[in-house]
């Protein structure tokens, strides 16, 4: 937690549900030290860590899709029951935001993250109304897909409506990316309807088409549907839908092939492609393949960091969209301004904001968002530019208004550099001692 002035930010830890068995497994196989859970953390017998389950998030060793052994060692130091589901689940998380806020206040930020398709999307809808909460995994990732999709524009000399998209994937990552994309193209004037209808998502059963013979076709899902014939592979896909801007984000390594990429190369002069997922073995593609198979003339991003790569003489630094360029400077404006419930307009103004920071430079070298060491000033101009949007319409409850809302903000916000406040000397004398 870390708290601003009256305020305070909490995580609502991790709903682990979007670790699977290896993901689990991978997390049990970390180190943590010993003083972090005060106890031994290695097996006796196997030398395995055994026991950081209770470090972050909703316990996901109890989950039963995971190896139970965990769950049965000795040093597993959770309640011995697996992960409730069903109205029990929903009654806990209702209890944990309701003791939230009677502990810290009702102007707590609650951020949620890790947590399964079938929770993230319906917990969104049900508490972003009573509290002052938002789902990272849906907006933060759209947020700045939507950036780097806007820093691209800049490169093509496009508009969003003038582009055809393609998702790998259909979960929340990629829901929250389509729908930001649908506000933002409304933005330029086009209607909802249209906006949609140049949106096109595949899950793993295939196409999201109308009637779907492998079903599959629900919740938020729906309204990117087509009227089209069934297609399962994702070739056979891009040859239909020809788009010109290709999202990958459901963790298939490897998924855009050369082929696709190549097709992707034929039908445009400026392929959009980002592979968002992460960890590196997860990228749809790597940024050398694709610049390869697209003769250099990729617009590329990616969600795992990748080497620099030689192109026609030229060297291109792909850019790596990271939620850490979002999330900090929302909620920081969010704070200070006091805004109660999070809309998702502000992840598109937060997404303007940091395409915004992009320039010249580094769209020539190939980079679509700034560099992350620049983290923190993005995060003061994304929170300047929602405190400026909170006081024009209302929605901030921080009074008075402040003149100099960045300047404000800036007082606001975590300063570790302390040798420009410190009384205390850089160096010191060595006292004088007097001597017999």
């Amino acid at each position: 937690m870390f708290s601003f002035g009256q305020r305070a930010i909490i995580a609502c830890g991790r709903g682990s549900d979007r670790m699977a068995a290896t993901g689990g497994k991978l997390l049990a196989s970390m180190e943590f030290p010993w003083d972090r859970l005060g106890q031994r953390p290695y097996h006796e017998h196997t030398g395995e860590n055994i026991c950081p389950s209770m470090v972050r998030g909703i316990d996901y060793l109890r989950d039963p899709r995971l190896n139970k052994e965990l769950l049965d060692d000795d040093f597993y130091i959770g309640n011995r029951h697996e992960r409730v589901t069903g109205q029990e689940y929903d009654d806990f998380i209702d209890e944990f935001m309701q003791a939230v806020v009677r502990r810290y206040g009702q102007n707590t930020l609650i951020q949620f993250e890790d947590f399964g398709n079938h929770n993230a999307f319906r917990f969104l809808d049900k508490y972003r109304g009573q509290y002052c909460t938002f789902n990272d995994d849906i907006q933060g990732t759209a947020s700045v897909a939507v950036a780097g999709v806007l820093a691209a524009l800049r490169e093509t000399k496009t508009k969003l409506s003038d582009h055809r998209f393609l998702f790998q994937g259909a979960g929340e990552a990629s829901i929250g990316i389509a729908n930001l994309i649908v506000m933002a193209m409304a933005d330029e004037g086009i209607s909802e309807s249209d906006a949609r209808s140049k949106i096109y998502l595949r899950d793993s059963k295939g196409l999201i088409v109308k009637d779907r013979p492998s079903g599959g076709v629900t919740g938020h899902k729906v309204s990117f549907q087509k009227d089209l014939p069934p297609l399962e592979s994702l070739e056979e896909i891009v040859k239909s839908v020809k788009p010109t801007v290709l999202i990958g984000a459901a963790a298939i390594g490897g998924v855009f092939t050369e082929s696709i990429l190549k097709d992707m190369a034929s039908y445009n002069d400026r392929p959009i492609i980002f592979a968002l997922s992460n960890p590196t073995s997860k990228a749809e593609c790597t940024a050398e393949e694709a610049y390869k198979y697209t003769d250099g003339r990729a617009v590329f991003a990616s969600g795992s960091p990748f080497d620099p790569v030689q192109v026609k003489g030229r060297t291109l630094y792909p850019g790596q969209g990271n939620n850490a360029y979002i999330f900090p400077g929302v909620s920081l404006g969010v704070i200070c301004t006091g805004i109660h419930h999070i809309q998702d307009d502000l992840f598109l103004m937060a997404a303007k904001a940091l395409a915004d920071m992009v320039t010249d430079k580094d769209l020539s070298s190939g980079r679509l968002y700034p560099p992350l060491s620049d983290i923190r000033k993005c995060s003061l101009q994304i929170a300047t530019y929602i405190a400026e949007h909170a006081y024009k319409t209302g929605i901030a409850s921080t009074y008075p208004e402040p003149k100099d809302k960045r300047a404000f903000i800036e007082k606001q916000a975590y300063d570790f550099d302390y040798d420009k406040i410190s009384a205390i000397p850089k160096t010191w004398d060595w006292p004088k001692v007097s001597r017999p």
